[in-house]
């Protein structure tokens, strides 16, 4: 197909005409391999090719053109507007452009343009130099890299400010983060508390991590840009800002002189969280990129330093509760020596719904009591709570245990009908009178809870007969009583059913069981109340290996003899019994 074939045709529609002659074929078997390049088409006239200069004029790039000598024997428009210096007739070397002395690519910057250079040997030891303007692409190439490491940078402060759930940790990160690529020192000031003000600062070190301290300021004499800055609004004085921070001590090993400075707002929930002073050495000045990227910077940090108060406030609200909560020990009494041991289902919560303790009665003695709320975690904690706040009232205007368990029979019902709660309790109170030989005379009421132990002097283990009906289930339930007497040396043991119920053992599913148990304390006669509630925790805790189990509350309360002083022994635990005790039943 020729030229002249194609004229025919209609571009737009994108048919192609049939040319009104035949055409012969492109080759034939006859026609030699090699055959000579056809003529030029008429059309093709070479006197209407432009002159040379008048092409090169609108090339992107410049021409300097020398012969074999270094002289310059042609220069572009183009390269005349980029490179004035050089001049035809004249070396090049003259034209005093370092790059162009050179045979090798170069860029470089000249009359505030950024040139790119490229050197091209020719013909007869000449040599064409091409010089082409890059301002533009490298300006967006800059702005494009600058904006990725702008997001990489803002990616990686929201990742390592989404661990610390600390105020202070959050707070050290924060200024941390800031150096050096926002600043050279980085100032955080948190919102004052109580009159005083934390601030945190990083000052940037060649090579190494940058440093962090902290300190306290009186909320008074915080700087004004500061104030400014914790009411919500960035300081416009930005002359004054490195005065005041370097009065307050914050600019070390910055001069004073030629630095600048920002303050911006941490976002907080109503009010900022605190404010970031920036400040950076002369030559490095905070353009409008800068100051945006400080602000995307505050607010990350503002975010993660208000989670980190908001987890404070809510830990300090959960401890303070918990500690509510927490079984207390028993109040001192005469010829009583007391101990405990207490484990709840959650660790974690460090509460749960058994509980123990101890009042002291005006008339001498003590009012003592070990119970099992049901259910676990925080709603039985909160059950424990309520119940050994009526007993703290209720044993001021009633002594006798069986009569006293009825009144708190009657609160609870009171409490979980008017929340709508069907919490029901198992107790053992009791009520210790203390004798002149250093006995105790222990009057026992039980509502539905383990029958007591006792460790007789002889190293005997009796169980105590008491029952009755669980608390809080009906208005008038059966309260057991009965009395047991301790003669100095002796104990009585309240535990809970996590110890009797702990699945354990060989198999992991069989239960320590009340045999197991008396086993456990038989020969512990002459141990402290304190060493015995330890040890029947830790044989049940044994028994687990390590599984879940249910609340564990032990009580131990032991005659102390004469003078409240308890014998000083030297006692191994002996190997358990195998036989049963008198009162256990079959």
């Amino acid at each position: 197909m020729t030229a002249a074939d194609v004229r025919g045709s209609d571009p737009g529609d994108g048919r192609i005409s049939t040319p009104s002659a035949p055409r012969a074929s492109a080759w034939s078997a006859a026609a030699p391999l090699t055959s000579a390049l056809p003529r030029l088409a008429p059309d093709h006239d070479l006197t209407a090719v432009p002159d040379f200069s008048e092409v090169v004029e609108h090339f992107r790039e410049g021409l300097v053109v020398c012969d074999a000598d270094g002289v310059v024997r042609h220069v572009s428009p183009v390269a005349e507007r980029l490179v004035p210096e050089v001049r035809c007739g004249e070396v090049l070397a003259a034209a005093d452009v370092a790059p162009l002395r050179g045979d090798g690519p170069a860029e470089f910057t000249h009359h505030g343009r950024r040139l790119r250079l490229r050197s091209v040997p020719l013909s007869s030891a000449r040599r064409c130099w091409y010089v082409e303007d890059v301002t533009e692409s490298v300006s967006r190439a800059d702005a494009l890299l600058a904006e990725r490491a702008r997001s990489l940078f803002l990616a990686a402060v929201g990742e390592k400010l989404g661990n610390p759930l600390h105020p202070d940790r959050a707070a050290a990160a924060v200024a941390r983060l800031a150096v050096p690529t926002v600043a050279d020192v980085a100032v955080l000031v948190l919102a004052p508390r109580s009159g005083r003000a934390r601030w945190w600062r990083a000052v940037r070190a060649d090579d190494e991590a940058p440093a962090v301290d902290s300190g306290v300021l009186p909320a008074a004499a915080l700087p004004a840009a500061i104030e400014t800055g914790l009411a919500g609004t960035e300081p416009h004085a930005l002359d004054w800002l490195v005065e005041q921070a370097a009065e307050a001590g914050w600019l070390p090993g910055l001069d004073v002189p030629g630095a600048t400075a920002r303050v911006v707002p941490l976002p907080g929930r109503e009010a900022p969280a605190g404010v970031l002073l920036v400040a950076r050495r002369a030559g490095r000045w905070y353009d409008e990129a800068d100051v945006d990227l400080v602000r995307a910077f505050a607010a990350r940090a503002g975010a993660a330093l208000t989670t980190a108060m908001l987890y404070r406030d809510q830990a300090e609200v959960a401890d303070t509760l918990q500690a509510s909560l927490l079984p207390v020990e028993p109040a001192p009494a005469p010829g009583v020596q007391w101990g405990t041991a207490y484990r709840p289902a959650q660790a974690g919560l460090r509460i749960g719904g058994d509980f123990y303790g101890s009042h002291r009665l005006a008339g001498g003695g003590s009012v003592f009591f070990l119970g099992d709320v049901s259910g676990k975690g925080v709603e039985a904690a909160v059950s424990t709570g309520q119940l050994r706040q009526c007993l703290h009232a209720l044993h001021r205007v009633e002594a006798q245990p069986g009569r006293l368990l009825k009144l708190l029979n009657g609160a609870l019902l009171e409490t979980t009908q008017a929340h709508g709660q069907g919490r029901f309790a198992t107790m053992v109170l009791g009520v210790t009178r203390p004798h002149r030989d250093g006995g105790l005379t222990l009057t026992l009421a039980g509502g539905g809870h383990l029958p007591p132990l006792v460790l007789r002097e002889s190293g005997d283990v009796e169980v105590v007969p008491l029952s009755g009906m669980l608390i809080g289930v009906v208005p008038d339930p059966r309260i057991g009583e009965t009395t047991v007497h301790l003669a100095p040396g002796e104990t009585c043991l309240l535990y809970s059913d996590g110890v009797t119920e702990a699945r354990g053992g060989w198999r992991g599913d069989e239960q320590f069981g009340a045999d197991r148990l008396v086993n456990a304390v038989t020969g512990c006669h002459r141990m402290p109340a304190p060493a015995l509630a330890e040890r029947v925790e830790q044989v049940t805790c044994d028994w687990l290996a390590h599984g879940d189990h249910d609340d564990i509350a032990v009580l131990a309360l032991r005659a102390s003899g004469p003078a409240g002083r308890a014998s000083r022994h030297l006692h191994a635990v002996p190997e358990p019994r195998t036989d049963r005790p008198r009162g256990l039943p079959a």
